[in-house]
């Protein structure tokens, strides 16, 4: 599916991209950046623009149960960015141990309400709970140097569908690729010179031991999300007359994410009392 974006000019996006970093670490007294490293294309982005600030680099790798080509993509991003800027640094902490005993705990109490936990349900709750994790040890690091923390987050994600863990990877200080769809994260990744490997492979968020792809998680590949999220925009509903039998799947997967995860992309609902008020 063809999506409706506007061309841009990645030389002047990255150029920009890297001073507006910059600058607001300045403005708020920051010594530097942390981020995670997954071997995926958003964290080998945001890596490469906050390495080229200039600013100190903290790169953390955060393994959970984590596949070996994840793992290796990471190492050679992170032995490719510390080769190019001599303000990164990086660091392992294997997350694994803390994860298993919060499986066992979380796992193993009596059931609630009077019923079993559904174990689909708890796996998928456990996932997120190694984002949250990850984004806790984030900010203990930045707590300790006087860091920001740099979400990964592309528009169609943060936006469009909500295919992030709240307080996990959307807990986040500052957000430099949260304006771009996932197509023009890979183009600038091309005018970065990130590494290959990273540029083909399949998209993932790394939080399940199967596997699996964002594409098998969501049902749809990013160029269709990006083409549903300009339709849904334009007002274009799964019953218009001139869809093709997939893009009328496409909008509906796109629809159940975006109204699903609203209350991760909406601001927290707040119980307003002006009207008792004398």
């Amino acid at each position: 599916m063809e999506t409706l974006t506007t061309k841009l000019n990645y030389t002047a996006v990255a150029d920009g991209a890297v001073e507006w970093l910059r600058s607001y670490a300045d403005s708020a007294g920051a010594k530097g950046f942390v981020m995670g490293v997954s071997g995926g294309i958003d964290s080998a982005v945001v890596s490469t623009l906050v390495a080229r600030t200039g600013l100190n680099v903290l790169i953390l790798e955060m393994p959970i149960h984590q596949g070996k080509d994840q793992v290796t993509r990471a190492k050679d991003h992170i032995n490719w960015l510390k080769s190019l800027y001599p303000n990164v640094e990086s660091k392992e902490i294997d997350l694994t141990a803390s994860y298993d005993v919060l499986y066992k705990s979380y796992s193993g109490g009596q059931p609630a309400f009077g019923r079993q936990i559904m174990l689909p349900d708890f796996e998928f709750s456990m996932a997120n709970t190694r984002s949250r994790l990850r984004m806790t040890t984030l900010y203990q690091y930045a707590g300790m140097y006087g860091f920001l923390v740099a979400g990964t987050g592309n528009k169609v994600e943060d936006f469009g569908i909500g295919f992030y863990t709240k307080y996990g990877d959307g807990g986040v200080d500052i957000s430099p690729i949260a304006d771009l769809m996932k197509s023009e994260v890979y183009a600038l990744g091309r005018e970065l010179g990130v590494i290959e490997s990273i540029l083909t492979a399949a998209p993932t968020d790394g939080l399940h031991d199967d596997g699996r792809t964002d594409e098998d998680q969501i049902g749809a590949t990013y160029d269709e999300l990006e083409w549903a999220m300009e339709c849904y925009s334009n007002g274009k509903t799964p019953a218009s007359n001139d869809l093709t039998e997939r893009q009328r799947e496409v909008l509906k997967i796109y629809n159940k994410f975006h109204n699903s995860n609203k209350h991760k992309m909406n601001p927290i609902p707040i119980f307003e009392t002006s009207k008792y008020r004398s």
